[in-house]
């Protein structure tokens, strides 16, 4: 899985003021280029692009004391992003200055960079998935020797793990059709430290899902089954897998995935599951405990060729196996019993 770098070249030109003693008129001011940034990305769709990112939030420090404020840079015609607010220019005497950038301008939560902290508070993923967004973050340092004709570098990581999920299918008896896919019970709740670029978690948790109108048939082929909003950008931690014998009703919200699935035998249609008192959809789903980091980009293939899970803990019935075992038989062959008939041959 790659680490996707987002790489922000920073220019700044200190203010030069030319004064004359002979006249009265005030000297021309010469100015170079304002503290900015250019985007240079290489990720895939689903994450932070150079396509859509529009816009970064940037905040410098001097020392310990907070140079500017957290500022929102949008990005111009000539690829710099550039502010509509204030200028700042770089330290005529070389201080180093350092800066924090992230991305989204509004990532969830509560974002503090200041001479108090350097946090994002309560950050939690959006409820649905097809509202869930990357958020990216970048550290770095520079002075006006080294950096202000050649930029200041910001190599930007992706914060939250991106989960995708796919199904396929070679069972050539069922029909398997999907029409929404649900993460099931992951911790949704936690603050980060721009520092460390850490996460400290908290205890809540949620069921993230989305569904979808037109049903996404399977095949000896895997697709995605991720509805129209593209992947989900969860926050990275250890999964406890939940159980679904010893808790079906999962009590202790242990975590799964699970795809909202239609079953009907492929001869004749008849619908397989869900079980017909429970309408023409039903979740099935699977037990996971993957150790999710951030950065990285986590593929589940679904393969329905032999069983379909179980029995979503939220559904009726949970923990039930959605489909049995192959259908087999006992044979008992009941011995012939005589019947002995007696015709005479006898003619009239």
């Amino acid at each position: 899985m790659k680490n996707t770098k987002l790489l922000l070249m920073a220019t700044a030109v200190a203010t030069l003021g030319l004064a004359s003693c002979t006249q009265d008129e005030p000297a021309e001011a010469h100015k170079g280029r304002a503290i900015d940034f250019r985007a240079a990305l290489n990720t895939r769709a689903a994450e932070t692009t150079n396509a859509n990112l529009e816009d970064i939030n940037v905040a410098a420090f001097l020392g310990d004391q907070l140079f500017f404020p957290v500022m929102q840079y949008s990005k111009g015609s000539d690829g710099f992003f550039t502010t509509t607010g204030d200028e700042y220019y770089w330290p005529g005497d070389n201080s180093q200055l350092s800066f924090y950038a992230y991305a989204p301008a509004n990532p969830g939560g509560t974002v503090t960079i200041d001479n108090t902290a350097k946090t994002l508070t309560g950050f939690t993923p959006a409820a649905s998935l097809a509202d869930q967004v990357d958020f990216v973050t970048a550290n770095a340092t520079g002075t006006k020797s080294a950096n202000e004709a050649s930029g200041v570098p910001l190599t930007f990581n992706h914060q939250l793990a991106q989960i995708e999920i796919r199904a396929k299918s070679d069972n050539t008896v069922y029909t398997f059709s999907i029409s929404g896919v649900r993460i099931g019970q992951p911790v949704s709740v936690a603050d980060f430290n721009f520092d460390k670029s850490e996460w400290t978690l908290g205890t809540d948790k949620a069921i993230y899902t989305d569904v979808y109108t037109t049903p996404k048939t399977l095949t000896a082929d895997a697709v995605s089954v991720m509805g129209e909003g593209g992947n989900a950008m969860i926050l990275p931690q250890q999964l406890t897998a939940w159980d679904p014998s010893g808790d079906a009703s999962n009590a202790a919200k242990g975590a799964y995935l699970s795809v909202k699935l239609n079953v009907t035998t492929r001869e004749t249609g008849v619908q397989v599951y869900p079980f017909p008192s429970n309408g023409n959809c039903q979740w099935a789903a699977i037990p996971i405990d993957t150790n999710w980091q951030p950065g990285k980009k986590y593929i589940y293939t679904l393969d329905l060729s032999h069983g379909a899970g179980y029995v979503d803990p939220n559904d009726p019935v949970p923990g039930n196996p959605v489909l049995g075992g192959p259908i087999k038989f006992t044979v008992d062959v009941v011995d012939w019993i005589d019947t002995p008939v007696n015709l005479p041959m006898t003619t009239k």
